[in-house]
């Protein structure tokens, strides 16, 4: 490791546990602000969802921890290593796979994996079959490995495309929309691997936009809006650990919110959107950790009269987060 990442090391007692650091890290394209001074984090050995709309900034900001764009201002360290200065020696260690694979159509999936194996210095020509068929077989493809690569589907390429991020040991992958293109089954199997890759010590970094993806195999997220990082950390961070609603189903609203306030609970009517049944609406409260348990609530709801036809107690899911802090909707499945 050079000096100057030594010495940042000492300046952030924490900088030695993360994959990937920034320092308000900003790229513009004329007057245009891509990515607008970001402080990413990403502890080692995590997957870390990074989450956005579609043009909220997340491949331009892949694109220049990678040193496939240069960052109009701001500092950025990838496994240690300053960016872009020392990229030579992180990205051995780095498996990616931005924007879209692209293969030799007239090859097949496995000769143009043993292209780029080939274009590794690093990488034991005795050894090439082997680390080739290993990750072929890692994403599925050892049926498709002699078809050539213009016959591949959109989703057998995204997966040889992985195939070749995990051609040999990595500490960090890093994967733009892993699952485009994926049929269901696709798309398990994707999530799958990426849970094995990281159980062996690998920090996975996925970029993507689909809630429910980031929900199921990420440990920690940011989120990007309009450029900017407006907010990252453990998913229950995320959530807002303690911030449990209590729901309420019944015809008797009022009733309800009265005797919540009884209880010390700020109770409100959701809107007509939300009313389940005809005749009935949807009352809820914020209910602190220390708050009443669900089922003495339920009695008392009971003892005060309230018909209870459905009852609920939940924390905020990372949509409600999201919608929190952006103001806009997003995708919540493929």
């Amino acid at each position: 490791m050079s000096e100057t990442a030594t010495a940042a090391d000492e300046a952030d007692p924490h900088a030695a546990d993360l994959a990937i650091a920034t320092t308000g890290l900003t790229k513009r394209f004329g007057h245009q602000i891509a990515v607008n001074a970001i402080d990413l984090a990403v502890p080692r050995g995590s997957v870390f969802g990074f989450l956005g709309p579609n043009g909220s900034g997340k491949t331009t900001t892949i694109r220049v921890l990678l040193g496939l764009a240069a960052a109009t201002s701001g500092n950025a360290r990838l496994l240690g290593n300053d960016v872009p200065t020392e990229l030579a020696e992180a990205l051995p260690r780095v498996g990616a796979l931005i924007e879209g694979p692209a293969f030799y159509p007239f090859l097949s999936g496995a000769d143009n994996l043993r292209r780029l194996d080939s274009a590794d210095a690093r990488a034991d020509p005795a050894t090439r079959d082997a680390r080739v068929a290993r990750a072929l077989d890692r994403v599925g493809l050892t049926h498709a490995a002699r078809k050539r690569a213009r016959a591949y589907s959109l989703g057998m390429k995204q997966r040889l495309g992985i195939a070749a991020a995990l051609l040999t040991p990595r500490d960090l992958l890093v994967l733009d929309e892993p699952t485009n293109g994926l049929d269901p089954q696709g798309t398990r199997e994707v999530r799958s691997l990426i849970r094995a890759v990281a159980a062996e010590g690998t920090t996975v970094f996925v970029s993507s936009h689909l809630l429910a993806e980031v929900e199921q195999i990420c440990t920690h997220a940011a989120v990007m809006h309009v450029g900017s990082l407006v907010a990252q950390g453990s998913l229950d961070d995320l959530r807002g650990t303690g911030a449990r609603v209590v729901r309420v189903e019944t015809p008797d609203g009022d009733r309800t919110v009265a005797e919540f306030a009884r209880l010390g609970l700020d109770a409100a009517q959701a809107g007509p959107a939300l009313r389940p049944r005809a005749g009935e609406v949807v009352v809820e409260a914020p209910l602190p950790d220390d708050g009443p348990a669900a089922e003495d609530l339920v009695a008392a709801l009971v003892a005060a009269g309230v018909r209870v036809r459905g009852f609920d107690v939940a924390r905020p899911s990372l949509e409600d987060r999201f919608v929190a802090l952006t103001g806009e909707g997003f995708d919540v499945a493929r």
